[in-house]
């Protein structure tokens, strides 16, 4: 092959490879992207199971008309629901028992535990479980969560301290029989469920611990020392004021709070068998005409929020351990003994005892204001 021969196949070859190398190599087809995970939507909970709040929740209650407006106008503002409230006092458990096949309230606020225990029995309450229920000791709720503690309330012995030496008190409850201290002695009427407990608690000692024939001669020796029976607390509280009697008893925040708010002279008196410390419950109703506010009240009435707010506005000792914390100093400071009191045992004859003692017990020929 002659030389321009071999120059010119050399030429076409790389002509050849050129155009080769030019021509466009076809791409993969484009994989798409893959898309971000989407989280699947939660689960709406089924219409059925969404708790609407009715417009309205209904109370029964034995607390003041102050104490229970403070609530109910918190949680009105964080619900929306409108509260009506009747302070029924000593009538509470009664009203509600005699509404049983057709209940007018919702939810049951105040009033002793024995009451609770007795109307949970009668099938009038429904079981709950709020939030705050497990931080509370035994003592303080129904083991099976039909009534809930939101207050305890020890019942104590208290005396005017410008009229009663140190050494002419009473070391005892049953030390009152004295006839030293005939004339000396003011208490309320069993209308007061505190007045219900107390007469009920010392009964219940005496049964226990000896014979109720004696508990009876008892507390007829102390009913002939006592000079007059009250309806009302304030009332009584304004005899002792006056020194028209020494000795009376009463819950232990009314006492601190005539104390340190009335300025009364009266201090309480350390019994060797101690006070009964009444637990104040809170329970919703059965077949109550707005359920779900009624359950949206009990959780919101019992949390340590509103136990420490009523602590600290009306000296109520709260239940919660969380809402002792932030209660006032002398809730911490104070000391007392617990009466040992079988409150199940109580609830099933208060009401018989307390029947006995107003109609053949309590001196009727004394005047009652």
């Amino acid at each position: 092959m002659n030389r321009k021969a071999l120059i010119a196949l050399l030429i076409v070859g790389v002509m050849v490879f050129s155009f080769a190398g030019c021509a466009t190599t076809p791409e993969e087809p484009e994989q798409p992207a893959e898309s971000p995970a989407v989280e699947e939507p939660a689960e709406e909970p089924a219409a059925e199971e969404v708790a609407q709040l009715e417009d309205k929740v209904v109370i029964y209650s034995t607390h003041g008309e102050d104490m229970i407006e403070m609530v109910a106008e918190a949680f009105e503002e964080e619900t929306g629901v409108q509260v009506e409230y009747i302070n029924l006092k000593g009538e509470l458990a009664e009203r509600v028992e005699a509404e049983k096949d057709n209940p007018q309230a919702d939810v049951m606020f105040g009033g002793a535990s024995n009451l609770f225990m007795d109307l949970k029995e009668k099938d009038l309450f429904i079981p709950l479980e709020p939030e705050w229920a497990n931080d509370l000791d035994p003592m303080f709720k129904d083991s099976e969560n039909y009534w809930f503690g939101t207050i305890q309330t020890p019942v104590a012995l208290f005396y005017n301290t410008e009229m009663v030496e140190e050494e002419d008190l009473p070391s005892d409850w049953y030390d009152l029989a004295d006839s030293k201290y005939e004339g000396k002695l003011i208490f309320r009427n069993a209308l007061s469920s505190s007045a219900r407990v107390m007469y009920s608690a010392l009964v219940q000692q005496f049964e226990r611990n000896s014979t109720i024939e004696e508990g009876w001669e008892f507390m007829k020796a102390l009913d002939k020392n006592t000079k007059q029976y009250f309806d009302s607390g304030s009332l009584m509280m304004q005899s002792i004021g006056r020194q028209e009697a020494s000795i009376s008893f009463s819950t232990l925040n009314d006492i601190i709070d005539n104390k340190l708010n009335n300025n009364l002279p009266i201090e309480i008196i350390q019994l060797e068998s101690g006070y009964p410390v009444i637990t104040d419950g809170i329970a919703a109703i059965k077949n109550s005409p707005h359920p779900e506010a009624a359950k949206a009240f009990v959780e919101f009435a019992g949390s340590a929020e509103v136990q420490s707010m009523l602590a600290n506005e009306f000296n109520r000792m709260p239940t919660h351990p969380g809402a002792l914390s932030t209660s006032p100093e002398w809730m911490d400071e104070i000391t007392f003994e617990a009466m040992d009191v079988d409150w199940v045992d109580l609830s099933e004859k208060q009401s018989q005892w307390m029947q006995k003692w107003d109609t053949e017990i309590k001196d009727t020929g004394k005047d009652v204001n």
